[in-house]
C-alpha cells in the first residue's frame, strides 16, 4: 500500500504568511550583501537550511501528536539545565552546550521557543478559560510553566530572551482572559519588587547597560547608530556615501544594528516601509488568533508568535535608536545569523501545519493508489 500527501491540504495553507515574510528575507539579503558579500553567501546557506526545515516541520503530524508537546517542553527544560551545569561560555555568557561527538554547540534558549509556544497552546486547550477569565489558582498553574524557563534563561545570563518569553507567556494569558484582580496584583508586585531585582538579582554588566541607557551620554554603539540614522535624511544615501557602514564605524552592522544600516541606505521612508511590513505581518497573526479563537492550538500559537515578533522587533529598534538598553536581540527575520532566522521559519512552519491540518479528523488523509 502506498500513501501520498492529500491535495486538500494545499487549499487550507495560509499563503498570506509566506507572502508577508518573503519581502523581509529579500531586503535582509540585499542589505547584508552590500555590507559583506561573504556573509550574504553564508546567508544563502541559512535560507536553504530554513527551507528544508520548513518542509520537514510542516509534515510533522502535530495534531496527532499533541500528547508529545509536554515532552518537547520538558526536553527543552532539561537542555536549559544542561547549560547551567555543562554550558559553554562565550563573551562572558554561558548560553550554549556542546553536541556530543562533534565540535558544534547549540543554544537551548533558541531551540526552546517553539516548544514554549506549543506548550502555551496545549495548556490553554487542556484548561480553557471560563467566563470572566482565569482565576488565581489557574493563573499560578500557568505561571509555573512560564516562570520556570524565564528563571533558567535569565541565569545564563540572557535577560533579553528571558524577558521576551515572559512577556509572551503573560501576554497570551492576557489575550485569552484573566481576572482584573490578578492584573492589579501583578502591577503592585512589579512596583514593589523592581528595586530589589535591580539591586540584588541582575548582573553588573546588565546594570551598566541600564546606567548607560539612562545617562546623557549614549554608548559608542548607540552613538554611531544615531549618526547613521540622523545623516540618512528622507531618502537615504548611496552605497558609496553610507560612511558609517562602509567605513565600519557602525558596530555589528549586519546583525544587532542592521536597522541603522538599512536607514542609512534608505532613509526615513525606508525605515517606515520596513516597520510597516512588520506591522502587517503581526496584525495578520493577531487576526488569525481572532479567526481561530475556538481552536486554541492555532489561536494561542499565532498570538504568541505575533507577540514574539513584536517584542523582538520593538526592543531591537528601540535599542538602535537609543530608547532601550543594548541587549543583543536581533531584528527578527532580518538580522544576519542562522539560529534566529531558522528558528522563526520553524515557528511559521508549525503555525502553517496547525492551520493546514485543522480538518485532519474530519476526513481521511490516507488514500490508496
Amino acid at each position: 500500500m502506498v500513501y501520498f500527501f492529500d491535495k486538500r491540504i494545499i487549499s487550507h495553507f495560509n499563503y498570506e504568511l509566506i507572502i508577508l515574510v518573503l519581502p523581509l528575507v529579500f531586503f535582509s539579503h540585499y542589505i547584508v550583501g552590500e555590507i559583506s558579500e561573504m556573509l550574504a553567501n553564508k546567508q544563502v546557506i541559512y535560507f536553504s537550511l530554513s527551507f528544508f526545515s520548513f518542509i520537514a516541520v510542516f509534515l510533522i503530524p502535530f495534531r496527532k501528536l499533541t500528547s508529545l508537546i509536554p515532552v518537547l517542553y520538558w526536553i527543552g527544560i532539561i537542555l536549559l539545565l544542561c547549560v547551567e551545569f555543562f554550558g559553554v561560555t562565550k563573551l562572558g555568557a554561558t548560553r550554549w552546550v556542546h553536541i556530543p561527538l562533534t565540535h558544534l554547540t547549540i543554544q537551548p534558549s533558541e531551540l526552546f521557543k517553539p516548544a514554549f509556544l506549543l506548550m502555551l497552546g496545549y495548556l490553554i486547550k487542556d484548561k480553557p478559560p471560563q467566563k470572566g477569565g482565569y482565576n488565581i489558582k489557574e493563573f499560578i498553574y500557568f505561571s509555573f510553566y512560564i516562570l520556570l524557563p524565564f528563571i533558567l534563561i535569565a541565569k545564563e545570563p540572557d535577560l533579553g530572551t528571558a524577558l521576551v518569553l515572559l512577556l509572551v507567556g503573560y501576554g497570551v494569558l492576557f489575550l485569552v482572559g484573566i481576572q482584573w484582580k490578578i492584573l492589579a496584583s501583578i502591577a503592585l508586585v512589579l512596583a514593589i519588587c523592581s528595586p530589589i531585582v535591580y539591586t540584588y538579582l541582575i548582573k553588573d554588566y546588565q546594570k551598566k547597560r541600564i546606567e548607560d541607557f539612562v545617562s546623557k551620554e549614549p554608548s559608542y554603539q548607540v552613538k554611531q547608530s544615531l549618526i547613521a540614522i540622523g545623516s540618512a535624511g528622507l531618502f537615504g544615501k548611496s552605497k558609496q556615501d553610507a560612511t558609517q557602514v562602509q567605513l565600519k564605524f557602525l558596530p555589528i552592522a549586519t546583525s544587532d544594528f542592521i536597522f541603522a544600516s538599512f536607514i542609512e541606505r534608505y532613509g526615513f521612508l525606508g525605515a517606515f516601509g520596513l516597520i510597516f511590513l512588520y506591522i502587517i505581518l503581526i496584525v495578520h497573526l493577531l487576526l488569525l488568533y481572532v479567526h481561530y479563537k475556538h481552536d486554541f492550538l492555532i489561536s494561542v500559537f499565532s498570538a504568541a508568535l505575533g507577540l514574539l515578533l513584536f517584542l523582538d522587533m520593538s526592543v531591537n529598534i528601540l535599542m538602535v535608536i537609543g530608547f532601550a538598553p543594548v541587549v543583543g536581540l536581533p531584528l527578527p527575520l532580518f538580522s544576519y545569523g542562522g539560529s534566529s532566522f531558522i528558528n522563526f521559519i520553524v515557528l511559521f512552519a508549525i503555525l502553517e501545519n496547525l492551520i493546514a491540518f485543522r480538518f485532519v479528523d474530519s476526513y481521511n488523509f490516507i488514500r490508496k493508489i
